[in-house]
């Protein structure tokens, strides 16, 4: 007698189905992967539970063959899916779209037979059509091991192409399509040469040859560490040669009487920056994995992975551990997710929020540091909070969460003043360091575009390069400048799709949209009078890095990291590397320096811009200024040498400086938490925000008044505060006018009930595009 299954699509339609499992199938689990018939196609679908009740008068279709004996997907995270599909209104299907990779939803496999009565490959048609008999012989062939998945042979000799260096690239400006290229590669990162056949065309492989023979482009297959990447974190030394402070010694036995507890728990690491967080976080992971489970290590960039990776790495020379991040070639990511989800040992996880949806197996602890980065938020695709995700893992498998900040997410805090969870507060630094003394300098009064610092601050930096130390300057801004300003119509050139300004990447001639990715050649003929009088107005991290080579001395080695400078994994690590080392005396960057970064040369930090941020159209605008100047504060005199750090700023009087210089956490929370509370925003109400939007020049726009007034109605009828809909701040982007609706209420049951209903009573499915971002980070 057949047993039903039912079985989740991982692909178009998204659907779930009810399937047959014969008795000529080996033996199937909920969470693993199975191969099944869909019309005339076959697909990978996920294994959800079986049902006691077939489908009246409908006729089942059988469950083809599973593609592993154990379930890819644990049952911890198949829950942790299906609860993001339901909180985010989403098909699982969608779900699992998102979180798997790509080539495990892939149906173009085979399989190959070690038996001489059956082929050496068999395809999944075949399975499909073979007999009973034959099938019954394969369930006994399938458990010994001796029939095993395999790519097409095509896809397991793929090539991947990689970028040998970053632009300007010595190629002729009109070499349009190598240009394209190398552009794609260094936007997406490392690509199968297959891959980029098809999204270009036939025409890639002849360019890439030749780039290649240029040694701008580097083809092969992907390097064995990829395909075994436990490989590649293997060190032969450990020196765990720690003495704890008395705070971090009280921090620690907190958390490893936590580890021992059988049951949630929760804390807040509330410390200082310097105040040694980190060999916190290392003691819990590795009592953790002395008791035999894994932790999950959670930071909020890429840079921050690899400079935690490379110091914890001679930590846990005999421990299973992975880096994972997004930015990883498909290859690694997915020899990652295989090995994690078949391991049997306890490992250590370090990267970023994505190594969330890793399923680690027998979990025992999570720490998500810098808990406040806006960056554990994923907005687009798949919407969803890693702090909140973390917690749901922790709940279902009784781990301790640690989160880990100086300046705490002001809902973490008030929270844990509330008791929901413990603070632990580590309020000094380690060492003989200090915290910086803080300056802000009134730039207000410099009004030559070339003139970046107040002349206080580059006297500063100079006797900082005199006297051989380090400093790091920080403009969160990339680019070379953010405007292009025409003088003969007066008009910046902006993007015709999203209707913002284009940035200018001097070192790849480009204008570029930093929303939509839309690229155009620069030098060009102003697209609205024809003109060529260009002006590049304001400055970004390109354009800083060039006026600080300009004015210190020559010899003075200086560099630069943001997004542009650290696409490639390779160039990422040597820029850590060589800045910890001494090699260089400047470091100019954006954001990515200002969070976890150890640095003991360092005695002088600048914020160049202050201001930046700081009135933007979002009731965390102060939160986020006054924790990135703080954290970036927190870089200078971490060694034996005192810091000192300057702000500039043209609006010295705003009140926020003064907590900023004192690095007074618990006055700002104070101050601002009234003003949320006055005004009703998060943690004193669940804040929500629906987004809309249709294409631009649309005929189909006097849709939209009478059905932006039913949404109000329907919420006034549910019990919700609706502000909106109203255009967004950002009204056009990736050619499409949007709409932002801002819902408050007491739970977010009723937010859900009103997206369903708009999402019924849409008036055109194809046009009007609704989505739901619960607790938005970003207001634009």
């Amino acid at each position: 007698m057949s047993i039903l299954w039912q079985a989740c699509l991982a692909s178009p339609p998204y659907s779930i189905y009810t399937y047959s499992a014969p008795a000529d199938l080996p033996e199937l689990h909920e969470g693993q992967r199975v191969l099944v018939p869909l019309g005339k196609s076959i697909r990978v679908a996920f294994l959800i539970e079986i049902q006691p009740i077939p489908p009246e008068n409908i006729e089942l279709k059988s469950i083809i063959w599973p593609l592993e004996k154990k379930p890819l997907l644990n049952l911890t995270h198949f829950l942790l899916y299906r609860n993001i599909a339901s909180r985010q209104l989403q098909p699982l299907g969608k779900v699992l779209e998102n979180v798997v990779p790509k080539r495990f939803r892939s149906a173009k496999l085979s399989f190959k037979i070690a038996d001489r009565d059956f082929p050496t490959r068999l395809k999944s048609v075949d399975l499909a059509r073979m007999p009973f008999e034959s099938r019954m012989k394969l369930v006994h062939i399938y458990n010994d091991g001796r029939m095993k998945v395999c790519l097409p042979s095509s896809l397991e000799k793929e090539e991947y192409v990689s970028l040998t260096i970053d632009p300007p690239w010595p190629v002729r400006p009109n070499a349009a399509r190598q240009l394209q290229v190398l552009e794609y590669i260094y936007e997406n990162g490392p690509r199968e040469k297959g891959f980029l056949k098809i999204v270009m065309g036939d025409w890639t492989t002849g360019v890439i040859n030749k780039l290649q023979s240029d040694l701008l482009l580097k083809v092969g297959p992907p390097p064995e560490e990829e395909r075994n990447p436990a490989e590649k974190c293997t060190v032969t030394s450990a020196d765990w040669a720690f003495i704890p402070t008395e705070q971090q010694k009280s921090a620690i036995e907190e958390v490893e009487s936590a580890l021992d507890s059988d049951k949630l728990e929760v804390k807040l690491l509330h410390g200082i920056t310097g105040s040694g967080k980190t060999l916190v976080y290392m003691t819990a992971a590795r009592k953790c994995l002395e008791q035999g489970r894994s932790a999950v290590v959670l930071v909020p960039e890429i840079a921050l992975a690899y400079s935690l990776w490379n110091s914890i790495c001679p930590l846990f020379p005999d421990v299973e551990k992975y880096l994972y991040h997004g930015y990883q070639t498909p290859v690694r990511k997915e020899a990652i997710f295989r090995a994690v989800s078949g391991s049997q040992n306890p490992v250590l996880i370090i990267g970023t929020r994505s190594s969330l949806f890793l399923p680690v197996q027998n979990p025992g602890l999570f720490i998500v540091d810098e808990e406040h980065d806006e960056s554990y938020k994923q907005e687009e695709r798949l919407p969803y909070q890693a702090k909140e995700v973390a917690y749901f893992l922790a709940q279902k498998t009784k781990s301790l969460l640690i989160l880990g900040s100086a300046t705490p997410d002001l809902k973490t805090f008030y929270a844990a003043r509330q008791g929901a969870f413990k603070m632990i507060s580590m309020e000094s630094r380690i060492g003989k360091s200090v915290l910086p003394e803080v300056r802000v300098v009134d730039t207000s009064a410099i009004k030559n575009p070339e003139q970046p610092f107040a002349l206080e601050t580059e006297t500063r930096l100079k006797e900082v390069v005199e006297r051989g130390e380090q400093a790091v300057i920080m403009l969160n801004r990339r680019g070379f400048s953010p405007l292009i300003y025409c003088t003969d119509c007066e008009e910046p050139i902006k993007c015709p799709h999203c209707n913002v300004s284009m940035t200018y990447h001097k070192g790849r001639e480009k204008l570029i949209c930093h929303y939509c990715g839309n690229v155009h050649r620069f030098p060009l003929p102003c697209p609205m009078c024809g003109g060529s009088h260009l002006l590049p107005l304001g400055g970004g991290t390109e354009r800083l890095e060039e006026q600080v080579t300009k004015a210190l001395p020559p010899e003075t080695k200086i560099l630069r990291m943001d997004r542009d400078s650290t696409r490639r994994q390779e160039r990422l690590e040597e820029i850590l590397k060589s800045f910890a080392r001494g090699d260089a005396q400047v470091l100019v960057g954006t954001q990515m320096l200002s969070k976890g970064h150890n640095f003991p040369g360092v005695t002088l930090v600048v914020v160049s811009e202050g201001d930046l941020g700081l009135n933007l159209p979002d009731y965390r605008s102060a939160e986020r200024t006054f924790q990135l100047l703080v954290q970036v504060s927190g870089r200078a005199g971490r060694g034996d040498k005192p810091g000192e750090v300057i702000i500039q700023t043209r609006n010295p009087e705003n009140p926020i400086w003064s907590s900023v210089t004192s690095a007074d956490y618990n006055t700002f929370f104070e101050r601002e938490i009234e003003k949320r509370r006055k005004f009703r925003y998060p943690p004193f109400t669940k804040l929500a925000l629906i987004r809309i939007s249709h294409p631009l020049n649309w005929d189909g726009e006097d849709l939209c008044p009478p059905f932006f007034n039913q949404t109000r109605e329907a919420a006034t009828k549910i019990g919700l505060m609706a502000m909106g809909p109203v255009p967004a701040p950002l009204s056009q982007l990736k050619g499409r006018r949007r709409f932002n609706c801002l819902i408050k209420s007491e739970d977010w049951v009723k937010t859900r009930d009103l997206y369903a209903e708009m999402m019924r009573k849409n008036p055109d499915k194809k046009n009007i595009r609704i989505t739901l971002d619960l607790d938005p980070v970003n207001m634009l």
